[in-house]
Order: C-alpha cells, then structure tokens, then sequence
C-alpha cells in the first residue's frame, strides 16, 4: 500500500461519511413544516459546508485520479476506475445540480419564499441522494481496490 492510498482513503471516506451524515441523518431535520424555519434551517446548512465539502471533495478527486492512474499495472485497478467514475458522477450532480439550487436558496427569503421552494426542495433532495451513493460507492469501491492490492501483494 502506497501512501497515496492512505490520502486518497482519508478524504474519501470524509466525503463519504459527510454525504452520508447529510442525507440520512441532517436532511429530516430540515424537513419541519414551517416554512420560514425550513429556510433559515437549509440556509444555515448550505453556510455551514460550503467550506468543508469542498475541501474534502477537491483532494478526494485528485487523489482518487491520481491513485487510479498511478496503480493501472496493480490489482484493484478496475475498481479505482469505477470508483473514479462515481466521483466524476458526484462531480456532475453537484456543479449542475445542487450548487445552483443552494445558490438560489441563499437568495429566498424566509419570510416570502419562492412559489415553487417545494418542487426546487425535492428536486435538491433526489440530487442529494445520488451525491450520497456515489460518494459513498466510490469510498467503498477504493477499500476494495486497496484489499484487493493488498491481498496479491
């Protein structure tokens, strides 16, 4: 085992325990019928991680990339490429997906939310459950890639 795959395993499994803990634990919490509460709630939440997702997530790709295409020869390296490619799906749900929502929300009110707050919520909801299985796909793809290496190793 490399010592980029000790990096890569941490800041993956970062991601993957924040997006686990985000849609399975922290999202029905915001889910309260209060509108004006549900916002400021989200809002809070979106203020919160958009500082420590994006530096977890920025070192998870670049590491996963940098291990897949630094193990190629080596067992495992299928499931790294697969692993590399639910991040990649993770990557495209967020900057086409949930940033332009959480972006919006930012701007709504809680006092005079948008008429369709509902539809954008669940929209953001579906996309924040693929973010959740593809990070935590990918974290589990590369421990198997990495026992894997280490089994024929």
């Amino acid at each position: 085992m490399h010592s980029l795959d000790i990096v890569n395993l941490f800041f993956a499994g970062l991601l993957a325990g924040t997006e686990f803990v985000v849609r399975f634990g922290v999202r029905g919490a915001l889910n309260v019928p209060d509108a004006y509460d549900q916002i400021r709630l989200r809002q809070a939440l979106v203020r919160r991680l958009r500082v420590p997702v994006p530096a977890v997530y920025g070192p998870a790709l670049l590491s996963t990339a940098a291990a897949t295409v630094g193990s190629r020869a080596e067992p495992g390296s299928a499931l790294r490429c697969i692993a590399l490619g639910a991040l990649l799906v993770f990557t495209v749900v967020t900057f086409a997906g949930t940033v332009p929502i959480n972006k919006a929300l930012l701007e709504w009110r809680p006092g005079a939310p948008p008429p369709d707050r509902r539809g954008r919520i669940r929209r953001w909801e579906r996309l924040d459950t693929v973010r959740a299985l593809a990070a935590v796909t990918a974290f589990a793809l590369l421990l198997a890639a990495v026992a894997r290496q280490l089994a024929n190793g």
